[in-house]
């Protein structure tokens, strides 16, 4: 598999060390330092860029058929319009805010105890996300994932940072601390009692791995897909 990097920091090194270990072929990296590279050769791209970056990575992929996997969070606004393109194209478009295989089995985990909790309304929820002090965007797009798992089954009507959170807000508190690759924490508060469940990703390791895993099975597709479709979590 031939495979373009969008995007080349730390994530965009550890997916090129992945993808070579399991026989992959990196053709083309474009970042700051190298913006004008050619993709038009690759079977994928994988983008990790800025968010910034995100959408005209994305979209210059699309416009050269080429099927993008990308784990950029930080650019959602413009999520309807990729996927527009890409429908109009006929392309191949696979977003997860987290490639992690633990953290999408804790995705379902979270949707499953949300469900549990719908009629215990005594129980507050939060989500609490600490990450390395890098980290551009906050909340974290895991961390948004998370809440829109909960609010289906919540009496919260959005989600919001904890500082800004009013009563009808699910809170997210984002902290930044140095060398942390990623925790996250739900928790549902009573008077008498909390329940919790965390992940805790030890390295990145994880995360590279999950994204080239989604692009060996990206390629040769057409739609819109998610780590549930790659994984078959239903």
């Amino acid at each position: 598999m031939k495979i373009a990097l969008l995007g080349y920091g730390r994530m965009g090194k550890a997916i090129e060390s992945i993808a070579k270990k399991r026989g992959h072929e990196v053709v083309a990296v474009i970042d700051k330092d190298n913006p004008n590279d050619s993709i038009h050769h690759a079977d994928v791209a994988i983008n990790f860029s800025v968010p910034s970056a995100a959408v005209g990575n994305i979209t210059h992929a699309i416009k050269e058929g080429v099927p993008v996997v990308c784990g950029t969070t930080g650019w959602l606004d413009h999520k309807s319009e990729i996927e527009a393109l890409c429908n109009e194209k006929k392309g191949a478009f696979l977003y997860a805010s987290n490639f992690s295989l633990g953290v999408n089995i804790f995705f379902a985990l979270n949707e499953k105890l949300a469900q549990m909790m719908e009629q215990h309304t005594q129980y507050d929820v939060q989500i609490e996300e600490i990450h390395h002090t890098e980290k551009l965007d906050a909340p974290s797009g895991t961390a948004i994932t998370l809440a829109e798992g909960i609010l289906p089954y919540s009496q919260k009507e959005t989600w919001a940072l904890a500082e800004e959170a009013a009563e009808n807000h699910l809170p997210i508190m984002a902290k930044r601390k140095p060398a942390v690759p990623g925790t996250h924490t739900i928790d549902y508060n009573s008077e008498t009692d909390k329940i919790s469940i965390e992940h805790i990703a030890h390295n990145r390791d994880g995360f590279a791995l999950g994204a080239v895993v989604a692009a060996e099975w990206v390629v040769g597709k057409n739609g819109i897909f998610t780590m549930k479709d790659v994984l078959n979590i239903s």
